[in-house]
């Protein structure tokens, strides 16, 4: 195969999957390692895509973003693997705020029978909520059909009543320089407001958030503790260099 070809191909595979591993590249190219580790390098250089650990993903518009359907079904296991890990924060008593999203809803498993109060924007993490059987509040505002998560003035206006211990925050991306980010500004002055009525926030994001950058900046990643997985060890290093919080299962 063709340099061109490999490299079409491999654009063709990431539009259609988002991320790939080296690994999987490698198998469908029919190709060695270092061979798909140099297109990659040449891609990137491009800006055609971003390495990752392990593989690539393929670059997007700062402003775009997956619908709540479209993002759960994408790296589930590892996203139940991050909520566990949360789940072992709550304590009997303690009031939360569960940001609305895919990976959230996987939490709400592991609280069942605990003895809280859940506050959240989700109109699809509510149903989940009082499937388990947990006491729970939905703030009110603008329903953004796509996430299917309440913004606007109103939902910053409700969340301004509640004190929570700890809130759970979801992020399109996440980077040492331009902390946590968003692609849309009013889901970020939301979860911005969440984080402000809390005592300890946490920020949740699977390995394909790593170094991305969206339009919306939420805050710095100072104000979060992040919970992650399959960091590499010199990201893991730089993060830990600059005096922040990581947790991974």
């Amino acid at each position: 195969m063709l340099i061109n070809e490999r490299q079409t191909l491999i654009l063709k595979l990431l539009s259609e999957h988002q991320t790939m591993s080296l690994q999987q590249l490698v198998d469908v190219t029919n190709t060695s390692e270092s061979t798909v580790r140099r297109d990659l390098t040449e891609l990137e250089a491009m800006h055609k895509l971003m390495r990752i650990h392990g593989g690539a993903t393929l670059r997007s518009s700062s402003l775009q973003e997956k619908s709540l359907e479209e993002n759960a079904v994408e790296n589930l296991e590892e996203k139940q693997q991050l909520m566990a890990v949360a789940a072992t924060l709550i304590d009997d008593g303690d009031c939360i705020y569960i940001d609305a999203g895919s990976t959230m809803q996987q939490l709400i498993p592991h609280l069942k029978g605990k003895d809280i109060v859940v506050v959240t924007n989700g109109l699809a993490t509510i149903a989940v909520l009082r499937e388990f059987d947990i006491k729970a509040y939905l703030i009110g505002g603008l329903l953004k059909s796509s996430t299917q998560a309440f913004i606007g003035a109103m939902a910053i206006h409700a969340l301004e009543q509640y004190h929570f211990d700890i809130s759970f925050i979801g992020v399109n991306g996440y980077s040492v320089e331009q902390g946590y980010t968003t692609a849309d500004p009013e889901e970020a002055l939301v979860k911005k407001q969440a984080i402000a009525q809390s005592t300890k926030s946490y920020a949740v994001a699977d390995h394909s958030k790593h170094r991305i950058v969206k339009f919306a900046k939420i805050t710095e990643m100072s104000s979060m503790a992040l919970i992650t997985s399959q960091l590499p060890a010199e990201s893991l290093e730089k993060l830990q260099k600059n005096e922040l919080e990581v947790m991974q299962p």
